[in-house]
């Protein structure tokens, strides 16, 4: 490892990653938690095989504000790339560490050493175990650290290490969710929400709220309402009536549905996010000049299970148990609206039913510890399907526009983006105040921190929106949208949702005005060798020659990105068929993420992120009216159904030389550009803006024919 994470420097002695119990197990620590993609075994495999343990010696502690160090966000594609790397880093100093203390003790050389699951074994047969020589050092063991990036490394043979996804047993058999859990003495509440974030409620008669059968006590303070009881069955009828009986003051929203048209009309700051000339501009004119716009809507989260969250007083302030993806950003922020001191909350991370970015889970946790701690008593706060899809962050609308020339040669020489797009985060800790919906309503003072986003290269609403393409002189431009007419944050892959459906859909209009095949045409533009493999690959295995002519109702469409575009590479083509609907057949994809650690861990992520994005790209799209967000439910807000998942066909590619590489959203972007494209083919008619559903191919084949 080039640099040491930052984890490694705040958490620098061992046995703050580490613990060695009496029983023979391995307590690992990690800050990266477990979101359904698998994390947790990843992790596994890279300790066992950097510490020469078996699975079933492991016991994670993940996500534990009291024990866990603290590794930020779960979040960016970054829990191998960073997490992963800092424990790689972690046991191998550890593991060095021990081998010399046994070879020491032994009277061998430590090239000698045979290491069979946590027991260092000489060529005499003689052995000692990780615990034994711990006991046996006591002080150097626990002054160890790890924050050397050129810490020696002893290699020792071990066994390989295979491993299994432990974490879904008891998702399938128990208390697996964080929905699951109970404690002592609880209490269930719901908290009365109006259809929009900002909603604020016109009268509070508590009396009324109180008398309603199954309502043990609420809780109120200034905009803040909850319902209590013991029984959760009565409160959720109870709650359903309190709104029913409550009115609300909601903002004022804009007409305009479409991001095309509503975004340009926002209040924004324009700036310049980037200029770069990647070659001299060619002797003469260009000779083809295009210009096309391209947008997606705003996003929900739309989680199968709504957010949820447990608290119980302590003696130091309040315990929170919370699927939050940053429990100490989390732990610190819930401290600071309760005027208490961080180390007085302590978060645990449990797993909650799926998460791609800054949904409703914060929120809850804050919820939860409020009443907890306002009135001492154990809660359980659980969000309705109506909160998850109004209150709780959206993924941000997207406008991008794109002009690019070419020269004589067939070449882009020039290329021109402007993005229009709000803030992609507004996570706990980002900005200079709270980040919690229910503080903005229990506090008259809190209020929300002014927006601001992610500059290149990582980027927020630009992140990928740097072609991965030579393209002559570039040049970005960013129309930062300061206000929102819906809450936003950052939801999987951020703007290069957007961003790659836009160059690659623009990509496929350039190949079309040059005629020339749309995957020769980017190899004309692509040096990069892995990105070339990955498209060729999925070209061959699609058989992309024989595609067959534009408008037959078939269609074939490519997309490629390469993630921030220095994580994972994907290409993606995708077969469809147009009649009333779009069909999706069948997706093939190839992945390059690096060295695999988990290779059914990293195939889940890109099945996920391909149906989402599917979903996404065909079918989803956030709708308000004048009394609010009116896509609160499944038939307002339709998904991707099972009928329609396609067959996959992904091939990964074994870079085992080169560093692991973030995946959990490389496939997003190019998913929806190959379906645009895969349309467009279909049709011989481009539709620009998401979601590809009957309605907004309509307005493409009207444009089309005025």
């Amino acid at each position: 490892m080039s640099a040491l994470s930052p984890s490694l420097i705040s958490a620098p002695k061992a046995s703050q990653w580490l613990k060695l119990t009496d029983e023979g197990h391995f307590e690992l620590r990690t800050g990266k938690v477990e979101l359904g993609q698998g994390i947790s075994t990843a992790l596994t495999q890279i300790a066992c095989d950097s510490l020469g343990v078996s699975p079933a010696q492991v016991r994670w502690v993940a996500g534990d504000t009291e024990v866990s160090p603290d590794e930020g966000f779960t979040a960016g594609s970054q829990s191998i790339e960073v997490g992963g790397q800092a424990w790689h880093h972690v046991g191998h100093v550890i593991r060095s560490h021990f081998a010399k203390a046994a070879a020491k003790q032994l009277a061998c050389h430590t090239d000698a050493l045979l290491l069979k699951e946590g027991v260092f074994i000489a060529p005499s047969g003689k052995a000692l175990s990780y615990q034994e020589l711990a006991q046996a050092e006591n002080h150097a063991w626990q002054a160890l650290r790890v924050d050397d990036a050129n810490a020696t490394r002893i290699a020792v043979p071990s066994d390989t290490v295979v491993t299994k996804r432990e974490d879904l047993w008891l998702k399938f058999t128990g208390a697996g969710f964080i929905q699951d859990l109970d404690l002592p003495d609880l209490w269930h509440a719901r908290v009365l929400r109006g259809p929009h974030p900002n909603s604020r409620p016109l009268v509070i008669d508590t009396k009324v709220l109180e008398a309603l059968p199954g309502v043990d006590r609420v809780l109120v303070q200034h905009h803040f309402i909850a319902l209590l009881s013991r029984n959760e069955g009565v409160l959720i009828k109870a709650h359903a009536q309190a709104k029913a009986l409550t009115a609300w003051s909601t903002p004022d929203l804009p007409c305009d549905l479409d991001a095309e048209v509503l975004l340009p009309k926002l209040s924004a700051v324009s700036h310049m996010a980037a200029h770069e000339m990647s070659r001299p501009p060619p002797p003469a004119p260009a000779t083809l000049t295009l210009q096309r716009r391209y947008s997606r809507p705003y996003i929900a989260h739309a989680s199968i299970g709504p957010a949820c969250a447990l608290a119980q007083p302590s003696r130091q302030g309040v315990q929170v148990w919370s699927h939050s993806q940053g429990v100490f950003k989390l732990r610190d922020q819930i401290a600071q609206a309760l005027q208490l001191q961080p180390q007085q909350v302590h978060v645990k991370h449990s797993p909650g039913a799926g998460c791609y970015g800054h949904n409703g889970a914060d929120d809850v946790a804050f919820d939860a510890a409020f009443i907890a701690h306002t009135w001492g008593l154990s809660v359980r706060v659980q969000w309705s399907r109506e909160d998850e899809m109004t209150v709780s962050p959206m993924g941000p609308a997207s406008l991008v526009d794109i002009q690019a020339s070419v020269d004589d040669d067939g070449r882009i020489c020039q290329w021109q983006t402007q993005v229009w797009s709000p803030t992609h985060l507004n996570r706990p800790s980002w900005g200079d105040g709270i980040q919690l919906l229910g503080a903005w309503s229990a506090f008259e003072n809190c209020m929300p921190p002014t927006p601001k986003d992610v500059p290149l290269p990582t980027g927020g609403g630009l992140r990928n929106a740097i072609p991965a393409y030579d393209v002559g002189e570039l040049s970005i431009e960013h129309h930062f949208i300061d206000t929102s007419p819906v809450r936003v944050s950052a939801l999987r892959s951020l703007g290069a949702h957007a961003n790659v459906f836009a160059i690659e859909s623009f990509m496929d209009e350039l190949s079309e005005a040059v005629k020339l095949d749309p995957i020769a045409f980017r190899l004309q533009h692509l040096n990069d060798a892995r990105a070339r493999y990955v498209i060729e690959t999925v070209a061959q295995r699609a058989n992309w020659q024989s595609r067959g002519e534009a408008g037959s109702g078939q269609g074939y469409g490519l997309g490629y990105g390469r993630y921030k575009n220095k994580a994972g590479y994907c290409a993606l083509i995708a077969h469809v068929e147009v009649a009333e609907r779009v069909k999706v057949h069948r997706v093939w994809a190839c992945v390059d993420a690096g060295a695999i650690v988990h290779h059914d861990g990293l195939l889940n992520q890109i099945e996920g992120g391909i149906l989402q994005a599917i979903s996404w790209s065909l079918h989803e799209s956030v709708r308000w009216n004048s009394q609010g967000i009116s896509s609160h439910d499944w038939e307002n807000y339709p998904v991707l159904s099972f009928n329609d998942v396609p067959e996959l066909d992904i091939h990964l590619v074994d870079a085992a030389e080169h560093p692991s590489l973030g995946s959990g959203e490389v496939a997003t972007g190019p998913c929806a550009a190959a379906l645009g494209n895969a349309v467009a083919h279909a049709l011989g008619i481009r539709a620009r803006h998401l979601p590809l559903n009957p309605e907004r191919l309509m307005q493409a084949i009207e444009l089309t024919n005025d």
